[in-house]
């Protein structure tokens, strides 16, 4: 049965299943990248703070909106709170530039990046910060989760966001966070793929109405640039034989397959790719069906190998 194109988040507002993400995206390419992307059909790009392309980000939406391709409103656009902006009077000012610097007026989302708080770099020194501080070391700030997403959810309150969630969150920091939220999360987006399923993480999430969002759903492919030997020591998912032989019975090809069987499962996904063809290709994970065993087979590769790990 095919999926709904989007998904209804508990802020009340319609998420794309499928959306484009931004990490990696060089700024020299990012604007037309977006761009095509939406002339493609996405409408949902998922960018942060630490990614450092916001700004071309921004140009590709614009540039869209101008030649009459889409509308603000069309658009669900996504972005980040990093670690280093978590004290409660840091939130605001910086989601404010990262709004100027998209040049829009409101996210459809803010997330907060990681469940790490970091030792405030003011922008004019550094930014996107990274993980280290002006002196290249890693300092942590005495702000609370509770702190942080408090200051988030007056962003709600004020306008500048639409719904707020987390990322990289585990099932003990979630529940920890639900007891005093007075905004609930909308979205939960963690590293998923078939070698890192972390299945009652995402029932739980799904259990308390919070939307799951897949990133690096291609499993190690995403980390080989980064020079992790975890990645290169991986069998590419791409490639898996399960994976190729479910692809070539359903007449799709492996990405398909992978990103299928986690939209079948109502989890969204945010793949990127700079290929016309892939980007047609990565929309169509809607419209057709995985059979029961064939989801069976793809979960039964899971080795709970996580690649996007702060420590790593």
């Amino acid at each position: 049965m095919p999926s709904s194109a989007t998904v209804k988040l508990n802020s009340g507002y319609e998420m794309p299943l499928v959306g484009f993400g931004l990490w990696k995206v060089t700024n020299d390419t990012c604007a037309d990248t977006v761009y095509n992307a939406i002339k493609a059909g996405y409408r949902l790009f998922d960018g942060a703070c630490d990614y450092g392309n916001e700004v071309e980000s921004g140009q590709g939406v614009a540039r869209a909106i101008k030649d009459g391709l889409v509308k603000r409103s069309d658009l669900f656009l996504v972005s980040k709170l990093w670690n280093s902006f978590h004290d409660g009077p840091r939130v605001g000012p910086v989601c404010k530039k990262q709004l100027q610097d998209w040049g829009i007026d409101y996210f459809d989302l803010y997330i907060m990046h990681f469940p790490i708080a970091l030792k405030y770099v003011d922008p004019s020194v550094k930014y996107p910060p990274g993980f280290t501080d002006e002196n290249g070391k890693v300092t942590p700030s005495n702000a609370s989760i509770q702190e942080t997403w408090t200051a988030m959810e007056d962003l709600v309150e004020k306008g500048m966001c639409r719904s707020i969630g987390v990322s990289n969150f585990g099932g003990q920091l979630l529940m920890d966070l639900l007891r005093y939220a007075k905004v609930r999360p909308a979205t939960l987006q963690i590293e998923h793929h078939p070698y890192l399923m972390q299945e009652g993480m995402v029932k739980y999430a799904q259990d308390e109405g919070i939307a799951v969002t897949a990133y690096s759903s291609f499993g190690p492919q995403s980390f080989l640039e980064l020079d992790m030997q975890q990645a290169k020591d991986a069998p590419l998912l791409l490639e898996h034989p399960a994976v190729k032989k479910i692809a070539e019975k359903h007449g799709k090809t492996p990405a398909q397959v992978l990103l299928r069987w986690a939209t079948q499962r109502g989890v969204a996904v945010i793949p990127k790719s700079n290929n016309e063809g892939r980007l047609k290709q990565n929309l169509d994970v809607l419209e057709w069906d995985l059979k029961e065993e064939d989801i069976k087979e793809i979960s039964g590769i899971d080795r709970a190998l996580r690649f996007n790990d702060p420590v790593n």
